[in-house]
């Protein structure tokens, strides 16, 4: 299994990653919103600001304080950590 860094040495599986979007808009306002309400939330950002909005296969909503570019690079360029080592 593979991890991507979401900041602050906060892992996500790579194979469960669903979509990686910015928080400033409305729908993605209300899909936060509702995973809060229904326990689904992680909040990942340590008091910062949120910057990226990461949805899981498993339909949990996770709060990251790095950029959605950011993590996105850090998916595609081979930064995940492999714990089958």
């Amino acid at each position: 299994m593979q991890f991507i860094n979401i900041g602050f040495g906060n892992m996500v599986s790579s194979a469960k990653l669903v979509a990686v979007v910015s928080p400033e808009s409305a729908p993605i306002k209300r899909l936060v919103q509702d995973a809060r309400d229904g326990g689904r939330l992680i909040d990942a950002t340590y008091g910062r600001r949120t910057r990226a909005v990461i949805v899981t296969d498993s339909d949990h909503v996770i709060l990251s304080a790095v950029q959605p570019e950011t993590i996105a690079a850090r998916h595609g360029a081979g930064e995940e950590v492999d714990d089958e080592k």
